[in-house]
């Protein structure tokens, strides 16, 4: 029998430190750092109040632009527990993409690291604020962002304009229990209280509401299905900013009492150094997260025999990857999960008694208490295992909506409360799920329908190729061609001629490749996930293919 959970996010967090009040919480081994579910919680309130003396009230929107900070973790509470909603900033923005979020999210607060990468944040926000320097935190007056007020700097000596993160406890001071606890209780769990901005993978980001009720199941049965307990200590390389590391691993955590054991920006030898250092008995990552982790020249010497479980999400997996997380990582019970932000956001996800095969070639069955089904494309109805279609889901887990976006939210929700993922899919009779495309991936070439996924999977037994993306690109007889980005393997050579002798014979003529292009790396959103659509307006420009692409069709 299913187990629903019914609390606020802070209701949540102080139920588990009542039951596990010495367990570690929120451990960074390189930072010294290492709070109990019950110091976690009490820190959680105080910085609470700080935000209640500053004037943030239930239904204000919080925006924060970080990576993996411990101060992240501690506002995901501290603004839940006075119901404010936290909007998630990418943390490779940059000023264009900033300005429209925190525009489009209505923020009134923005918190910030210096920066990240090649981006300085704090010149970043004086870019899009210029009168930031000349305003008095907390009362900044911006003609481009009316909402925006304060910014809160995380870290000592904040920039002009900005108050310190530090100040927060002490300002709270000012606030009394009573008044915490009333702010508590005016919440309810299906009142919305983050907000995610789709990773941006096609068009304009939309920011994805997502309720107490849908983050706290959603999180607790994907800890569920890793058998977490109050026992396991999870190392989080993914990015906070992402539903995979605010919710498949700090909720998945703290709904079990389980440790967070972060790691600020991904490097896979810290990974592996916090793993030895803490014990810990899971890891998460995308793909390419793991095969950087396997191929340091430094991976023989960390004792990872700790692990058990885990979660690679993000992308397909090859299977002589998950192979090697098993043997040499000795993650023997390894996951694989499948959903978007839009689900809070896991639909489907395997199991650790599943055989490799399932959790390699599927992403698994449906969470507990989530409802999924596979519809034909044009009629919409109801498809038996075995054919392809949308894969559609409903339940606990799906979204309020679309922030200021009706229209888009009904055209992604149904009259029936059936969430349409865009994701091409087959289900076996299990309820075991494949993802085969994205609709919107879909080529169509001379009328002929072609599934990106179908032509990669071949492409992958080829010798040579380390990895592959298919795409389509405009084409004035066709509509549309065949492209593929192609990765090969370290010191081998390969050429366009012999991936298309390759295909001859094997795959419809139609499905091979007309242009093949050699690449180092792909685009890719902050999260893992590969831009189709810019390797396509890549091959637009380096193809001048502009005056196909800019035919019009039915």
């Amino acid at each position: 029998m299913a187990k629903t959970l019914h609390f606020t996010l802070g209701g949540m967090l102080e139920d588990i430190a009542r039951r596990f009040p010495d367990n570690d919480a929120l451990v960074y081994p390189d930072r010294g750092l290492r709070y109990s579910y019950r110091e976690f919680d009490a820190l959680c309130d105080r910085v609470a109040k700080g935000l209640l003396a500053r004037g943030v009230r239930k239904g204000d929107n919080l925006a924060i632009w970080a990576t993996n900070v411990p101060e992240w973790v501690v506002l995901q509470f501290a603004t839940a527990k006075i119901g404010a909603v936290l909007v998630t900033v990418n943390t490779s923005y940059k000023s264009s993409e900033l300005e429209y979020v925190l525009r489009q999210s209505d923020a009134t607060t923005l918190f910030l690291v210096q920066g990240f990468k090649d981006t300085d944040y704090v010149e970043t926000v004086r870019t899009v604020v210029p009168d930031l320097g000349d305003s008095i935190p907390g009362k900044l007056s911006s003609a481009a962002l009316p909402c925006l007020k304060d910014l809160i700097y995380l870290g000592t000596s904040p920039p002009a304009g900005m108050l310190a993160y530090g100040d927060l406890e002490i300002l709270g001071a000012t606030v009394s229990d009573q008044d915490l606890a009333a702010a508590k209780g005016a919440l309810d769990e299906h009142e919305v209280i983050n907000m995610q901005y789709t990773s941006g993978t096609t068009g304009f980001p939309k920011g994805v509401m997502l309720t107490h009720h849908n983050l706290i199941n959603n999180g607790y049965n994907i800890g569920e299905c890793m058998k977490f307990t109050e026992n396991d200590r999870l190392c989080i390389p993914v990015p906070f900013f992402h539903c995979f590391g605010c919710v498949l691993a700090v909720l998945a955590c703290v709904t079990h009492g389980s440790a967070m054991v972060p790691v600020v920006t991904f490097n896979p030898e810290e990974v592996l150094k916090t793993i030895e250092a803490e014990k810990c008995t899971a890891v998460h990552g995308v793909p390419t997260m793991f095969i950087a982790e396997l191929d340091h020249p430094a991976f023989r010497k960390y004792d990872l025999t700790s692990l058990r479980t885990g979660i690679m999400a993000g992308s397909p997996c090859p299977i002589e990857v998950m192979k090697r997380v098993i043997r040499d990582m000795h993650v023997s019970e390894i996951t694989i999960a499948y959903g978007q932000t839009e689900s809070s956001p896991v639909i489907t996800q395997t199991r650790t008694d599943d055989p490799i095969e399932l959790r390699v070639a599927t992403v698994g069955r449906a969470l507990p208490d989530v409802e999924v089904k596979i519809v034909d494309i044009e009629t919409g109805g109801t498809l038996p295992p075995g054919k392809q279609g949308e894969l559609c889901t409903r339940g606990y887990h799906v979204m309020k909506g679309y922030y200021k976006m009706p229209e888009d939210t009904a055209r992604a929700i149904d009259g029936e409360g059936w969430l349409h993922t865009g994701d091409l899919a087959v289900m076996d009779d299990n309820g075991y799920c494949k993802i085969t495309g994205r609709i919107k991936n879909m080529i169509i070439r001379g009328g002929e329908n072609i599934y990106p996924r179908e032509i990669e999977e071949f492409l992958y037994t080829h010798p040579k190729v380390a990895d592959i993306q298919v795409y389509g690109v405009p084409d004035r007889k066709y509509g549309e061609q065949v492209m593929a980005a192609i990765k090969i393997k370290e010191k081998v050579s390969c050429t366009e001629e012999e991936i298309k002798d390759f295909c001859r014979g094997r795959i419809a003529n139609y499905k091979i490749p007309f242009y093949v292009k050699f690449v180092d790396e792909y685009p890719m959103t902050a999260s893992g996930k590969i831009q189709k659509f810019k390797l396509r307006e890549m091959a637009i420009s380096e193809l001048s293919l502009e005056e196909a692409a800019a035919e019009k069709t039915a």
